[in-house]
């Protein structure tokens, strides 16, 4: 399978001064749900911003995406609308270029990307925390297979798939294999910088 991103163009030198934390981890793991619980608790922060992903994909109560079609997405990119977009398991996925924004204001961004992105999105901002969800393969299996959602392809690929870039390394991991709501205060002190070792 073929991933690929590339970040906006014609940036002057590292953005920042904001944060961005990237949540990445396999099918499964429940990234969707421990973002659904960190938005709520970080609802009244105005210095922390969730945007929604653009997807070729409709929405649906796993993802609240924004759903466009190929040609859409093709038009948005070249207009110069995202900040990222990258392909993966046959769609096309992208931020909006307004994180840029947020991130020169000071404010902390929290996505969730393919871990294929992070070595380029360490280049094009300066405070990068990378924070890998994941579950015992079991877990994963069981989720997957609960969610039968027809554009996760084929599951025993997905289960098996790995990236071997050591600028892919996580930052923090919480393994979602517990509480939704004790691992989502997890990713919520990540996210609000408390408790953490720079």
């Amino acid at each position: 399978m073929s991933e690929t991103a590339t970040t906006a163009e014609g940036e002057a030198g590292a953005i920042g001064p904001g944060r961005l934390v990237l949540v990445v981890g396999p099918s499964g793991a429940g990234k969707d749900t421990l973002l659904r619980l960190a938005q709520a608790a970080c609802a009244d922060d105005p210095g922390v911003v969730f945007p929604r992903r653009i997807v070729t994909r409709p929405s649906s109560p796993d993802e609240d995406n924004i759903a466009v079609s190929p040609d859409e997405f093709d038009r948005a990119r070249d207009h110069g609308d995202f900040a990222m977009q990258w392909d993966a398991h046959g769609h096309s996925y992208a931020l909006p270029r307004e994180i840029n924004d947020h991130i020169r204001a000071g404010r902390t961004v929290v996505a969730n990307v393919s871990r294929t992105v992070i070595g380029a999105l360490r280049q094009t901002y300066a405070n990068v925390v990378v924070v890998a969800i994941t579950a015992p393969p079991e877990v994963l299996a069981r989720r997957l297979a609960a969610r039968a959602r027809q554009s996760d392809g084929n599951i025993a690929e997905r289960l098996t798939r790995s990236i071997d870039d050591a600028t892919a390394q996580a930052d923090v991991t919480i393994l979602n294999a517990g509480s939704a709501e004790d691992h989502s205060r997890e990713l919520v002190r990540v996210v609000r910088n408390e408790g953490r070792r720079e």
